[in-house]
């Protein structure tokens, strides 16, 4: 069974930054591409970044790119998303996101296994 758990989200000032993080049970973390999605209410998930299963390649939406930052530590099975500058309009549930390839990929039914989102609330 896989398990991906999403922790540090919460609610924030424009400008601030925080951390999230997701950590992985099962077997499938190193040999997977992780994302970061999003989804606000009334809108569509929507892809936020990525990162192949090595770490060396990474790819963000034009909307948070030079803001966000995604990074993983496979020893501890966790990937990380590193939101700068938040501004009102990232306010969202975040999820991770694992795939069962090297390959990054972008778009949600690429991916294989979910975590159940972490909300980002930020206040103007």
């Amino acid at each position: 069974q896989v398990q991906l758990v999403e922790s540090g989200g919460g609610l924030v000032q424009a400008g601030d930054s925080l951390r999230l993080s997701c950590a992985a049970s099962g077997r499938i973390f190193s040999s997977s591409a992780m994302g970061w999605f999003r989804q606000a209410p009334g809108k569509e998930r929507e892809f936020v970044a990525a990162i192949s299963r090595s770490g060396g390649n990474t790819h963000y939406a034009d909307s948070v790119k030079g803001r966000f930052t995604i990074s993983r530590d496979n020893a501890k099975n966790t990937v990380y998303l590193q939101m700068n500058s938040l501004k009102p309009e990232d306010t969202a549930v975040y999820y991770c996101a694992a795939a069962n390839t090297i390959l990054i990929r972008t778009t949600a039914p690429n991916y294989d296994y979910w975590g159940q989102g972490t909300q980002v609330t930020v206040s103007s």
